[in-house]
């Protein structure tokens, strides 16, 4: 099955917690906190196969969660970090944000092996022996894990290959390439037969070979989505070439065919119209009439198109086609194939937490560093506790809620976590 979208959501390990231990020995009675920091989670990492070329793995796997991180130990031992986990995805894959503004993105990976972490795992909290100080020297508690980095990403696959095969329903493409490669599409006498792109391996000696992909749904309105025309023109998207084909036998008139196909192109992407394009007229089995023939190849010339005349069915002129389009690919560039740009992520000013209060003896703090100290406090342990009250109080947080009229004992909200406020 041919799937070439997708949602996943994936999630770095979480940090392990720190360690609260003390030293003993029997000569050594104060020998101090000896409480290891936790491993850091494992990350998820995208890696680019060249040997899959749908998304269909992720129709029924969606959710994606790297190993957590283990516990610190005594005698300062780091937990062990928890390992990274690969999700395999096919090379021409587009990596985006799915909930964020302007879809930005994060990845294309465009060559085999590529590799993308996805999600970065949390970091490991620290024991009690990186807490000790010389007015603290027997500290009695140890930060929790840094949980790890959740994201909801759409994953959108643009089919890598040389050649593009296009036109409308029914012109031959998928004969076209059962004739050049060894790949076999469906082939039956009726409109949208393709439903998803036939990608092949066209070989035209011993040492020139391209891949070949014919890109069905292309009707008029496809640049709006008629005929599933978005799921597949953006497979055209990496071709450096483009081979038009047109039923110079049916009843339609050639030179409007070839001007819509065209002109929907051009209007999901302007490059697209600008790509090289041999044009072949299919059907020459079936006799089609000389004059026909001629005012095709006319129109053609005219803007500059080299023809040819083919039966896909026979295989007559395709070799020639074939050798045209290996020749110009030769010449060509490789900037067809350039990858999309990905979007830098924009730099993240370090902000203040915000404080405001929500009703009576009820006030809310908001702020990535805020909430993360919270979320690796232990909140059953007294001192640890006494800890992020001085941590909140370095970062302005008691201030604002004094000044905003919090009393003993009002509750305050950070995150997930409800706290009370001790004044």
């Amino acid at each position: 099955m041919f799937i070439d979208e997708a949602v996943i959501e994936v999630r770095g390990g979480k940090g392990g917690d720190g360690a609260v231990g003390l030293h003993r020995e029997k000569f050594a009675p104060k020998g101090g906190p000896d409480g290891g920091d936790g491993g850091r989670g494992g990350d998820v990492i995208g890696v680019a196969d060249a040997h899959l070329r749908t998304l269909v793995d992720f129709t029924s796997q969606v959710r994606f969660h790297a190993p957590d991180g283990g516990r610190g130990g005594p005698n300062n031992r780091h937990g062990k970090s928890g390992e990274d986990l690969e999700i395999r995805l096919p090379v021409g894959v587009v990596i985006r944000l799915a909930d964020a503004r302007g879809d930005p993105v994060i990845a294309d990976l465009n060559r085999p092996g590529q590799r993308v972490v996805l999600a970065r795992g949390g970091r490991g909290g620290r024991g009690n022996a990186r807490f000790a100080t010389p007015t603290r020297q027997t500290p009695r508690f140890a930060e929790k894990g840094e949980p790890g980095e959740a994201r909801r990403l759409a994953l959108e696959l643009k089919l890598l290959a040389d050649v593009g095969v296009i036109g409308l329903p029914n012109v031959g493409k998928s004969s076209l390439i059962a004739r050049v490669s060894a790949a076999r599409p469906k082939i039956a006498d009726y409109p949208f037969t393709t439903l998803v792109p036939n990608l092949g391996v066209v070989r035209v000696d011993e040492e020139t070979s391209f891949v070949i992909a014919d890109l069905p749904g292309l009707v008029e309105g496809a640049h709006d989505g008629a005929g599933r025309g978005h799921q597949f023109l953006r497979h055209a998207e990496r071709t450096r070439l483009l081979i038009h084909m047109l039923d110079i036998a049916s009843d339609r008139e050639p030179r409007e065919d070839f001007t819509i196909v065209n002109r929907e192109l051009a209007l999901h992407d302007e490059r697209l119209a600008q790509r090289p394009q041999l044009v072949a007229l299919n059907k020459m089995d079936l006799q089609p009439s000389p004059e026909k023939v001629a005012d095709a190849e006319a129109f053609l010339s005219e803007r500059g198109f080299t023809s040819f005349r083919i039966s896909a069915a026979t295989g007559d002129g395709v070799a020639a086609l074939i050798k045209r389009a290996a020749q110009l690919l030769d010449e060509l560039p490789m900037e067809y194939a350039a990858p999309v740009a990905p979007v830098p992520p924009a730099p993240r000013p370090r902000q203040r937490p915000q404080v405001r209060q929500l009703g009576q003896g009820l006030f809310q703090v908001t702020g990535e560093e805020v909430e993360k100290a919270v979320v690796m406090t232990d909140l059953g342990n007294q001192d640890a506790i006494q800890h992020l009250h001085r941590r909140l109080q370095q970062m302005g947080v008691i201030r604002r809620l004094r000044a905003l009229g919090a009393q003993h004992g009002d509750r305050v909200r950070i995150g997930s976590t409800e706290l009370e406020f001790v004044d």
